[in-house]
Formats: C-alpha cells, sequence, structure tokens
C-alpha cells in the first residue's frame, strides 16, 4: 500500500514533479469515519454519540447500524475484498462508497472528490465514466442477446449502435464467450450468465468495479472457474476493485487486502497473510483458525533474510509460490534453499524448521493455550 504524501512544497523540486508524484500516491477511494445508521432519529443519536455508536444501544432505540466508523483507503490497481457474515454491514459499505446508499455520516472520495457533494447529475456522470458494477444478480434483459446486452449501457451513454457492438465483441472474447454472442440469456448456463454481466460492467471501461457476491449463486465448481476467470482478468486490466463475499476461502484467494466486518465494524483491514498469521481480534481469529494455512501463505510470508554466508541448496523458490507448492521439495532439500523474486535476484532464504513452525506451530500453541 502506498503511503500518502505529506508535507508542504520543497523550493528545491519542480513543481509539475512534486504534482505528478502526488496525484499518483492519491488513493482512489478513500473512506474517513464512515456510519450508516438506519432509522428516523439516526443522525440526531449520531450526534448524540458523539461518533462513540454502541449498536445495541441504536438497536434499542429503533435503529440499525449498518456502517459504524468505517475508515481505510484504496489505491490504483488494489483489490479489497470486504468480507463477513450476512449482516455484517459488508454490502451496506458497498452501496455507501457507490453512494447506492447515502451514509448517515462521514466523507468518501473517490480520487479525490467527495461523493457525498455530488448532486444528481455530476454522481450520474461518476458512475458512466468511472464505476463498473456487477451484483449477485446477473440482472440481464431476457429479450436481449449476449452482444446486446453488453452493448446496452454504452448506447445509454450515446455511443454508436456499430461502435458499442465492436467494443462488446472485444468484450466477448475477453471473458471467453466467443460463439455465443448470438445467444439469448435463457440459452446460457449461470456461470456464463455471469460472464455476460461482468463483460457489460466492463465495456465502459471503468476505472473502479465494484462486485457484490458476483459468484455466490454459482455452485462450486462454476464458482472456481469464475474465480480462476476473475484472476486472470485483474492480471490483465488492473483495476480497482471492490469485493464483497461471505466466503473467506474465496476472500484469501483473490485479495491484495480484506477487510473483515462485524456489526458495521471493521474489525481487521489487513493482507490475507497476515490476518491467517496475527488476527487482530478473536473473531478475526475464528475466521482462520481452520484455514489450511499452507493452502494460502506465499513463500515471502514466512521466509528469512539472506545470510550469503550459510550454506544452500541449489534449489530455489519464487517468492510468490504458494506454500503448499513447494513445500516437500523444501524439506526434503536438507539445507536451506534460495528465495527469489521475479527477477532471479535473491531477495530472502527459506528453512524447513520455518515452514514447519508456520504451518502447524500456530495450531498447537493455540491447542496448549485452550488446554491449559
Amino acid at each position: 500500500m502506498v503511503a500518502l504524501g505529506t508535507g508542504g512544497y520543497n523550493q528545491n523540486n519542480d513543481m509539475t514533479a512534486e504534482a505528478e508524484i502526488t496525484t499518483a500516491q492519491q488513493p482512489v477511494i478513500r473512506c474517513e469515519s464512515v456510519y450508516k445508521i438506519f432509522g428516523d432519529n439516526a443522525e440526531s443519536m449520531l450526534e448524540e454519540a458523539d461518533g462513540v455508536v454502541d449498536a445495541d444501544k441504536f438497536h434499542q432505540a429503533g435503529c440499525i447500524v449498518g456502517v459504524n466508523d468505517a475508515s481505510f483507503e484504496v489505491h490504483q490497481g488494489e483489490l479489497l475484498i470486504i468480507m463477513g457474515l450476512s449482516g455484517s454491514g459488508k454490502s451496506t459499505l458497498l452501496r455507501c462508497i457507490s453512494r447506492l446508499t447515502d451514509a448517515t455520516a462521514g466523507k468518501i472520495f473517490i480520487e479525490g472528490d467527495d461523493i457525498l457533494q455530488m448532486n444528481s447529475k455530476q454522481l450520474i456522470e461518476l458512475r458512466r465514466s468511472k464505476m463498473g458494477m456487477v451484483f449477485q444478480s446477473f440482472a440481464l434483459l431476457p429479450h436481449k442477446t449476449v452482444l446486446e446486452n453488453i452493448a446496452f449501457p454504452l448506447q445509454v451513454k450515446g455511443v454508436s449502435t456499430r461502435d458499442s457492438i465492436q467494443r462488446a465483441k472485444e468484450m466477448v472474447d475477453l471473458v471467453s464467450l466467443s460463439g455465443r454472442e448470438n445467444y439469448f440469456p435463457r440459452q446460457l448456463s449461470g456461470g456464463q450468465q455471469q460472464r455476460v454481466g461482468i463483460a457489460r460492467s466492463l465495456a465502459i471501461e471503468p476505472d473502479i468495479w465494484f462486485l457484490d457476491e458476483p459468484f455466490s449463486a454459482l455452485d462450486p465448481l462454476i464458482r472456481k472457474e469464475m474465480q480462476d476467470e476473475f484472476l486472470r482478468l485483474q492480471d490483465v486490466l488492473g483495476k480497482t476493485i471492490l469485493f464483497v463475499t461471505h466466503d473467506f476461502d474465496e476472500a484469501l484467494r483473490l485479495a491484495d487486502r480484506i477487510a473483515i466486518m462485524k456489526d458495521g465494524v471493521i474489525e481487521q483491514l489487513d493482507t490475507p497473510a497476515n490476518i491467517v498469521l496475527n488476527p487482530a481480534t478473536e473473531y478475526v481469529r475464528k475466521f482462520t483458525e481452520e484455514v489450511p494455512r499452507e493452502k494460502v501463505l506465499k513463500i515471502k510470508s514466512v521466509m528469512d533474510p539472506f545470510d550469503p554466508a550459510e550454506d544452500f541448496s541449489d534449489f530455489r523458490v519464487p517468492q510468490d509460490a504458494i506454500i503448499e507448492t513447494v513445500a516437500e521439495s523444501v524439506l526434503n532439500a536438507g539445507k536451506p534453499v534460495r528465495v527469489v523474486d521475479d527477477a532471479g535476484e535473491v531477495v530472502g532464504a527459506l528453512h524447513a524448521s520455518h515452514i514447519v513452525h508456520v504451518l502447524f506451530g500456530g495450531h498447537a500453541d493455540h491447542a496448549a493455550e485452550k488446554s491449559s
């Protein structure tokens, strides 16, 4: 995560260069103390609470706390997953950021602009030019073909039929639906319909992509295929993404960072590896205690500093490899192994004892705590 720039103008630097750096460092999305409370007296109660919201007290007063003091940033090309159980506030937070729902209090900035201050015309333009949205419901138009469904939002923007169809054909290829351009939704499987929904949202070339439980209606096999497709698309497109799910395995597989919510509060926002290795609360720990760490953690999460004086095996492992894929080879190497980056440069060392501790030590330690 890139830190925000601080400090004033340095007279020794070129102003244009500094402006470019500041722009590059500015988060795409920034939320500051965002609250969403449902109820007739929500605003007055929030004002009296002075920002310290007790969900139970608000509930007794006839209010429901959807989002409770959410503050975070999302940077260019980052995939942030918001997850939690039903009623945790994850979808409500997403709807606040896209302003499908108005927040009760706080500030929400999209590329530096406070969207809570935008009028209807400005908001419509923002959604048309910068935002793509995919929801659990495919919401395809049954009387239109795949191409026509994908082209539809472009035509709403005033793009010519010829150009919109051409763009739709490009999206069909992108989501691997070539040959089904003239099918109607009823002729497609659930996974194929979801691909059409994804293609339609991408047709307008959004800078920001909002996805709310996009794969939850699919059966497990198709869901896995759609996750693979989603990872491929993100690798190609590099969108800034907010993705809502209740599935922790899905979150671990897809996310750059994960925000875990409970009763409207973000309990922890961190990388998948840190959430698994260092849960911040008991609630988060319960999410992670049954996670097979070797299927989640990357080598760079468990490697040690490189010491050239050590006697190393000839075997090398990439820093982004999942532990499960190399653990057997590392354990059989008999010596520490070098960890390398994409360029083949050595960036760390991996010891068999460390892998054993990470994979089994945490669970053993927790079991010991429970028995003591």
